[in-house]
């Protein structure tokens, strides 16, 4: 079976010969390779580098041995061009953070087959150098939830305590906000689907932080809207949410088609109890890639075990590569999965 019938069926809970494997944040600092392509170059301008992001994209191919390419970007690459000044250091800093509902008001949807059409090139180019290998090309989204975090917070936070406060003083303003997001989002990801993303990643990072009445008032209907928006493209829908162990039955009713766990997750049980309805991805914690390359092994068949109640299932890290990550630790990982074919 080639890595993409592979990764597609396993997404859609169809029979598989074993999972396949891919890690979030694969292409990053922990490459030499990839720190080489990016010195010199601001993260923004590295994004926008047609030929730079195709090149790190697709460097874990060859280097660490996955089974998926993901486009390299970020998930504030739409942003922009509703009208917010964004920078990083390292991650974003919003110039006026969106805390009034003129703010709100004049933010603007745009098209991003016309604001960034450097992604649609790089997914275009991505298909054509992995076409003759049969490889998935996957595109992500940051999620309404989590870009609204940052807009409204102005930087990224232990608790994002600016925008737990507005979702209970001024609720009418974060929905107005979470519409937007939401409509960007969705045209977004139709524009990658069509420039030939196989499937999709929606990044809910700081849903997390919401217990679980909060989530289902506040981010579930986004999860919603997005995949029902999708349900007739040709990509399956994979949603992450870090640190959502206690969202995960909400998460599943959402309509993806796969939800990614963190490391907090038992995976076991999820999958007893959540895998008749969506497959599942994870969820390996990145730090224990620094182990021997034998009890990398062994944790890959633990994984594998705990999720085969599942419809399906995905090798992946419950969170991304870290920059200290070691390569012949990602290797292991890749090499186990394989193993498991065996």
């Amino acid at each position: 079976m080639d890595p993409r019938d592979r990764f597609l069926r396993s997404c859609r809970g169809e029979s598989v010969d074993r999972p396949p494997v891919w890690l979030m944040r694969q292409a990053g600092r922990y490459l030499p390779e990839y720190r080489a392509v990016r010195r010199g170059v601001a993260f923004l301008e590295m994004c926008a580098d047609v030929e730079r992001a195709v090149t790190v994209s697709l460097q874990p191919i060859d280097l660490v041995g996955s089974e998926a390419v993901i486009l390299f970007q970020d998930i504030f690459t739409p942003i922009p061009g509703m009208g917010v000044e964004v920078d990083f250091a390292p991650g974003p800093v919003i110039g006026e953070p969106l805390r009034r509902a003129d703010q709100i008001e004049a933010l603007r949807i745009p098209d991003p087959r016309e604001d960034v059409p450097f992604v649609f090139e790089i997914l275009r180019r991505l298909r054509e150098a992995v076409s003759s290998r049969d490889i998935p090309v996957l595109g992500f989204a940051g999620a309404p939830f989590t870009l609204a975090a940052y807009l409204i917070q102005g930087a990224g936070s232990k608790d994002f305590s600016i925008l737990k406060a507005m979702l209970q003083t001024r609720p009418d303003e974060v929905e107005a906000l979470l519409e937007k997001l939401t409509r960007l989002t969705i045209d977004y990801l139709r524009a990658q689907i069509e420039a030939g993303a196989e499937a999709v990643q929606l990044f809910d990072t700081w849903a997390g932080l919401l217990d679980p009445a909060a989530y289902a008032r506040w981010v579930q209907p986004t999860h919603v809207r997005i995949a029902e928006a999708l349900e007739e493209a040709p990509a399956p829908l994979i949603l992450y949410v870090q640190n959502g162990s206690h969202i995960v039955e909400l998460a599943a009713a959402t309509g993806v088609d796969v939800v990614s766990l963190d490391w907090r997750v038992d995976l076991a049980r999820v999958a007893s109890s959540q895998g008749d309805r969506v497959s599942l991805q994870g969820n390996l914690d990145p730090c224990w890639l620094h182990a021997p390359r034998e009890r990398i092994f062994e944790m890959v068949r633990e994984m594998a075990d705990a999720a085969s109640p599942a419809r399906g299932h995905i090798l992946n890290l419950g969170h991304g590569c870290l920059p200290d990550t070691p390569v012949e630790g990602v290797r292991a990982f890749t090499d186990a999965a394989r193993a498991l074919g065996g």
